[in-house]
């Protein structure tokens, strides 16, 4: 039966929010979303930055792993519509990276995006009341700029990601959600050790191997990060996860 585009993002909202369970994966979640994002608001590629809790912001998910959108949102953590979104907590857009105006106001950040074949972007925060936690970067391989419409949709989805991250595990302090998102940030890393693994074992691009870890982990019903883990620390061997997934 055919689904409307209302009815398909009623039922991403309710599998972001099935989600929100005591042991829920952050890493995992953030993927999901991101991947939610492109379906939904018609944009080619999105990512999430979040707090390392030391004044800085690391990438912490993005809806593909190609070694250039990573790079792309590593940049983005010091510079661009991301950076600037969670230090005024508000939504920033630009409908096209390379006018003299956007080139000038993100040095770094505008000639990498049209590197990597974006012409436009946008970031909505992940907050609660007065606390920002992340950002949501939403890019266009053509210029475009978003209606309030799409803006609407990708804060609603940001904030859905928000109270999944303050919530975990019952978070009720801010020296646990220190905690919570510096470990998060710590297994973002060892993730990118897991893929390196599955890359060089089996030939693969790292967007190639990410897919095949998270498939494992779904179908192992286990945490994307504990699984990750055991790969780079060898108590895994990859031929497991490939010929699984498979």
């Amino acid at each position: 039966m055919n689904t409307t585009p209302d009815q398909r993002l009623a039922r991403t909202f309710v599998t972001l929010a099935d989600t929100l369970v005591a042991d829920f994966d952050v890493l995992d979640f953030l993927c999901l979303l991101t991947e939610r994002s492109v379906e939904h608001l018609a944009v080619d590629a999105a990512g999430v930055i979040l707090s390392d809790q030391r004044g800085g912001w690391r990438p912490a998910a993005s809806s593909t792993e190609r070694p250039d959108l990573v790079d792309l949102f590593s940049t983005q953590a010091e510079e661009g519509p991301c950076s600037d979104c969670v230090a005024t907590g508000e939504p920033v857009t630009s409908s096209d990276l390379s006018t003299p105006h956007e080139l000038g106001r993100w040095p770094r950040f505008a000639p990498a995006a049209l590197d990597a074949g974006f012409r436009a972007a946008s970031a909505v925060p992940l907050r609660l009341r007065e606390q920002t936690i992340g950002a949501l970067t939403l890019l266009n391989h053509e210029p475009t700029e978003p209606d309030a419409d799409t803006i609407a949709i990708a804060q609603a989805l940001a904030d859905i990601a928000t109270i999944g991250i303050l919530h975990h595990r019952a978070v009720t302090h801010d020296e646990l959600l220190h905690e919570q998102l510096e470990l998060t940030m710590h297994q973002r890393a060892v993730i990118e050790q897991a893929k390196g693994v599955l890359a060089e074992y089996g030939n693969l691009s790292m967007d190639q191997a990410f897919t095949h870890l998270r498939h494992y982990a779904h179908t192992q019903h286990r945490r994307l990060s504990a699984v990750a883990r055991e790969l780079a620390e060898d108590l895994l061997h990859p031929s497991a996860v490939l010929a699984l997934t498979s």
